[in-house]
This record gives structure tokens, C-alpha cells and sequence, in this order.
């Protein structure tokens, strides 16, 4: 462990750095020099210890980028200082364990041949990263795809192979330049690869996979900015319920859209003349309102919900894919709720496979919270749905990292899908995203507003969307597959 200890404070530190790669800092860049100086670490180390600085570089990147966790348990969940500090370090260390499995699986399996290597690399990198995104219902944040948002010429890529098909290019590139460090013989063959894949992403950002259909729609997007230590406090109901009613009243569209929990009421307790007046804009055929409120079924389960108010009727989204202890609690750990002290944390998961909601003419594919990093489940609603419509609760993660990072994600199933992404928040960053994965307009963070603009319903399909995560997975076989060749005809 001595011999092993500069290196493994080494990849501390490179995994610590690449989080400069992703928002609000967006050098996109620097994850593919950090990964490439990983991949050098991993070049000639043992199983054991390859795993080990793949553990030490995850830690690295996941205190430094996601330790925001910490404020959600103890300044807004009420959880002791000690014992959040305790659970967000071992939750950045379980999801270090991803990057370990890479490093270890690389090192058991490398062939020693350099072009088989580096895809070995690439391989091993994706998996871990697609793993993280479903083991225990998934936490893929800070995965390495979502650092290379336009101007990267890597985005070329998620329209073709998602974030995990990004990620996988940005890995092979990472291993090229890493594993020919000390091999100059390969140095021009690696260039010339290095840059036939930054290419070939560039290139197809020009290709257009989706088409605007019928005539834009105005939109409204609320951001109210009640505090989360608040907004729970009976004597601040008034407060949310009339700054809604105002931004509502005060900024006209065809689509109004309010934030996840934005009224802090079950829906039939929201007061009769309050749910009239709201509604008063579908009613008068000027527009559709989204209202992100928790809902209660006959049978008595409750969802976090999205509720459209039409002309026609009332619509509603039910969120499928919840949040670990902080809407639902597995089985086991009943326990945790004496500890937590976060409002409505027992929520029913709605249909994996719920239909567009028909608004202001366009189909609104809703997505909640979170639910917006598995872009394996936003493609459900597609290619039908013409629009992506996200309603976020970020005020659990105060002013942190998680605001701008979480932006970054939309931006890039905006890309995957060929779709425009709106999103409405409680306290930022509520944003257009364009088709194209760009950041059109933003609303100030921590301000109460509303964002006005006009966007266009997309249709069509871009390859994503028809084949999902199947075909990077395929590439991943194929990586995995070579090496394994290469030394069965060793063998012989």
C-alpha cells in the first residue's frame, strides 16, 4: 500500500479535477485528460491495484461533484450534521465502486495488444457507467457523456448512441492517448484515430434527425423561488399559493407550466376557488397549465404528479421512477424515516409507460425531478410526444453544484431525442433547451420569475430513440470481445 499510495492520491486528484469538466465549469475537455491519465495508471497494474485507483478516482470525482447530497439530508431533511456528513461520504464511496469494477475488470482482462486495450478501456469504462444507472434503481449522475455538451464535438454522438455511447467515445479516446504514452510508435496512429472520432462527431452534429411540426407555441415557465426550509410551514401556504396565482395571472402563454410540488397541498386540498382560478386561462381556451402537486388516488396512494388543466378536461402524469429515501423507502430501512424529516416521502410509483399529455396541441412527454437522467426511460413517449417537459424541485440541494449539473443532463435528452426540453423549477435553473442540446434562455437562479419564450413541437426519430441503450451495449460486447479473441489465438 505504501508503494501504491502516490498513485492512488493521484487518481484522488484526477477524479476530483474532472468535475471541472462538467457544469457550471464545462471544460469539456478535462475529463478526457483525466481518463487518459487514469488509463495510464492502469497500463501495467494489477488487478488489485487497478481497482483500487479506479476506486480512488471515483471518490475523487463524487466527493468533489456530488457531495451536495449532504444538504438535502441535514439542512433540509433535519438529519445531524455528523450523520449526513457520515452517509454522503458512503454514498460517494458505494458509487466509486463503478469505477473500480472498470479499473479491475481492464486489468484482468488486457491482452497487452494496444488497439485492443484501449477499446478494452472504453469497454470496461461504459459498463461501469451503465451499471451505476440501474443498480438499485440507478444513480448515472456525473456520468462522463454529460461533459461533452455542445461545443463539444463529441454530442454529435447521443442522437446516435446516448450519453453511455458518448461516454464510451470519450473513454476510447481517453485510453488512446493514455496507453501510447510511452510508445511512440503509436503516437501517429493514435492521433490520426483521435481525430477521425472527434471527426465523425462533429460531423454529425449537422445532421438533423428531427423536424419542427406545426406552428410554435408560446410558453410560461414559473419559477416561484419559495425557500425549501419554508415552503412546508403552514403559515407559508398563503405565500405559495398566491405567488403562483401571480406569475400565472401576470405571464400569459399557451403552455403555463408550474414546478414539482410547487403548492405545497395534496390536489383535492388545494381550496375549490384557488383550483377554479388556475384553471381559468384552459377555460377560456388562452392556454394549458402543467402544475407539478402531489395527487391521491381512490384507493388512497399518493403520487408526485403532474396535473394539466385543459379546455377539454384534466390530464395527469404520475412519476414512475422515484427517488430512494426521499420518496419512497425500500423495506428495509424503515428506520431511516426517524432520522429524515422530509415532507410526502412515501410516494406510489405511477406506470413505466404512461402516454403523452396532449396540451396547448403538442404532446407533452412530462418527466419529474430526476426522472430526466434515464434517458433509456424518456424515449418511452417517443417518437409520439413532440415535446419534453421537466418539473424539478432543485431547492433540496440549496445552492450547489446539483443546479447547473442537473441543466447539463437536459441538455443532453434534448440531444438523444431530437426534442426541445423545458423545465420549470422551484428555485433554478428553469431553462429552454433547443433540439440541438443548447441552453437557448435561463432564468436567474434563486429569483422569482417567469420564463417566457417560444418553442416548436419536433417529430421524427433519431437513431437513440429507436434503438435506446442497445446498440452502445453492443459496442461494449465488441470491446469486450476483442482482447478475449486476441488470447484464444494466442492460446493456439
Amino acid at each position: 500500500m505504501r508503494q501504491d499510495a502516490p498513485r492512488l492520491a493521484a487518481a484522488f486528484l484526477l477524479g476530483a479535477v474532472s468535475v471541472l469538466g462538467f457544469a457550471p465549469f464545462q471544460l469539456f475537455p478535462i475529463p478526457l485528460v483525466t481518463l487518459a491519465a487514469l488509463a495510464w495508471l492502469w497500463r501495467d497494474a494489477t488487478p488489485r491495484v487497478a481497482g483500487l485507483q479506479g476506486f480512488a478516482f471515483g471518490a475523487g470525482c463524487f466527493l468533489a461533484g456530488v457531495s451536495w447530497v449532504y444538504v438535502s439530508m441535514h439542512v433540509f431533511g433535519g438529519m445531524p450534521p455528523a450523520l449526513a456528513g457520515l452517509a454522503a461520504f458512503l454514498f460517494c464511496c458505494l458509487l466509486a465502486l463503478f469505477p473500480a469494477l472498470a479499473g479491475y475488470v481492464f486489468a484482468r482482462l488486457r491482452s497487452g495488444r494496444y488497439w485492443t486495450d484501449a477499446l478494452l478501456v472504453a469497454a470496461a469504462w461504459t459498463l461501469a457507467e451503465w451499471l451505476r444507472g440501474w443498480v438499485l434503481t440507478g444513480f448515472p449522475w456525473l456520468s462522463f457523456g454529460y461533459a461533452q455538451t455542445p461545443p463539444s464535438p463529441l454530442a454529435g454522438y447521443a442522437p446516435l448512441l446516448g450519453v453511455y455511447g458518448v461516454g464510451f467515445a470519450a473513454a476510447l479516446i481517453a485510453a488512446l492517448c493514455g496507453l501510447t504514452l510511452q510508445r511512440r510508435e503509436r503516437w501517429l496512429p493514435a492521433a490520426a484515430a483521435v481525430v477521425t472520432l472527434l471527426a465523425v462527431g462533429a460531423g454529425l452534429l449537422s445532421i438533423v434527425w428531427t423536424q419542427p411540426a406545426g406552428k410554435p407555441v408560446t410558453v410560461s415557465l414559473l419559477q416561484g423561488n419559495i425557500e425549501q426550509s419554508l415552503k412546508w410551514k403552514p403559515e407559508r401556504l398563503r405565500q405559495s399559493l398566491d405567488t403562483y396565482s401571480r406569475l400565472a395571472h401576470a405571464h400569459p402563454a399557451q403552455l403555463i407550466v408550474l414546478p414539482e410540488t410547487a403548492l405545497p397541498l395534496m390536489l383535492d386540498q388545494l381550496p375549490r376557488e384557488y383550483v377554479e382560478e388556475l384553471r381559468r386561462p384552459s377555460r377560456d381556451g388562452n392556454g394549458d397549465v402543467l402544475l407539478g402537486i402531489a395527487a391521491q388516488d381512490a384507493q388512497g396512494r399518493y403520487y408526485n404528479s403532474a396535473i394539466g388543466f385543459t379546455r377539454e378536461g384534466i390530464q395527469a402524469y404520475r412519476k414512475n421512477h422515484l427517488v430512494p429515501f426521499g420518496e419512497f423507502t425500500p423495506p428495509a430501512f424503515a428506520w431511516t424515516l426517524a432520522l429524515l424529516q422530509i415532507p410526502m416521502s412515501n410516494f406510489s410509483s405511477g406506470g413505466a409507460v404512461q402516454p403523452p399529455l396532449t396540451l396547448a396541441g403538442q404532446k407533452v412527454a412530462v418527466n419529474i425531478c430526476y426522472e430526466d437522467i434515464f434517458g433509456e426511460e424518456i424515449i418511452r413517449a417517443l417518437p409520439e410526444a413532440t415535446l419534453l417537459v421537466n418539473l424539478s424541485n432543485t431547492a433540496w440541494f440549496g445552492d450547489s453544484l446539483a443546479q447547473p449539473q442537473h441543466l447539463q443532463i437536459a441538455q443532453v435528452r434534448a440531444l438523444e431525442t431530437g426534442r426541445p426540453m423545458l423545465r420549470a423549477t422551484n428555485t433554478g435553473m428553469t431553462a429552454i433547451v433547443s433540439p440541438h442540446g443548447r441552453v437557448e434562455r435561463v432564468l436567474q437562479p434563486f429569483s422569482e420569475g417567469a420564463l417566457v419564450g417560444e418553442v416548436s413541437g419536433y417529430t421524427g426519430a433519431t437513431p437513440y430513440v429507436r434503438w435506446g441503450n442497445a446498440a452502445v451495449l453492443l459496442l461494449v460486447g465488441v470491446g469486450f470481445l476483442a482482447p478475449l479473441l486476441g488470447l484464444r489465438r494466442s492460446a493456439h
